[in-house]
C-alpha cells in the first residue's frame, strides 16, 4: 500500500516524534541505571556484591606465614636474592594487614605490628644484605619470637612460629632465575 509523498508538516512532525521518543528512551535508561535515582534504590544497592575483607587469620595464613617460610627456605638454599625479595613482600604484607584491620581489641593494629616487627625485619635485612648465615639465623629467630609475642598479646598463643622443619611444601625452585 503506497501512501505517496507525505506533506512537509507530517515529515517534520514524524521527525520531532522520533527525536522525542529517542530522548525519552535515553533519559529513562540513564535514570534507571543511576543508583538511588528511583524508588527502591535500597534494594539495588543491597544487591551489589559485598566487598571481601580477608580476616587477620586469612592474611596470616595466606600471605604472611608463607612469605616468612620462603625467606627461611631461600636462605637455606643460598638464594639471597629471593630471600631479599620475600623480605620486601613480607614487610608489604604486614603493612596491608594493618591497613585492612586498623583496630584489633581496641588497639591500633598498624602501630602494634610496627612496634613488634620493625627491629627484627631491619636485622633480617642487614643479615640478608651481608649474606651472613649466622646473623640471618639469629634475626630470623627474633622475627619468629616477635610474631609469637604478638600472638600472645592477642590471646592467640596457641599459634607458635619457628624455623621450618622437614620438607618444604613449596613448589619454588631456588636460585634458577639467574642461570
Amino acid at each position: 500500500m503506497n501512501l505517496g509523498p507525505l506533506p512537509a508538516i507530517s515529515k517534520s512532525s514524524l521527525a520531532l516524534g522520533l527525536l522525542s521518543a529517542s530522548i525519552v528512551i535515553l533519559l529513562t535508561t540513564a535514570f534507571v541505571r543511576l543508583p538511588g535515582a528511583h524508588a527502591g534504590s535500597a534494594s539495588v544497592s543491597s544487591a551489589q556484591p559485598a566487598t571481601y575483607l580477608p580476616s587477620i587469620s586469612d592474611m596470616m595464613i595466606g600471605t604472611i606465614q608463607p612469605r616468612h617460610e620462603r625467606i627461611w627456605r631461600a636462605e637455606q638454599a643460598g638464594d639471597w636474592n629471593f630471600a631479599a625479595y620475600e623480605l620486601g613482600n613480607l614487610s608489604g604484607a604486614f603493612g596491608r594487614l594493618g591497613r585492612a584491620h586498623p583496630m584489633e581489641e581496641d588497639n591500633p593494629f598498624p602501630d602494634m605490628i610496627e612496634s613488634v616487627i620493625q627491629k627484627p625485619l631491619g636485622d633480617l635485612k642487614v643479615a640478608i644484605d651481608r649474606r651472613d648465615d649466622a646473623d640471618f639465623g639469629k634475626a630470623y629467630d627474633e622475627l619468629s619470637d616477635a610474631c609469637n609475642s604478638c600472638h600472645q598479646a592477642l590471646n592467640h598463643g596457641t599459634i607458635v612460629i619457628g624455623r621450618p622443619t622437614g620438607a618444604s611444601l613449596l613448589d619454588l625452585v631456588f636460585d634458577k632465575a639467574g642461570r
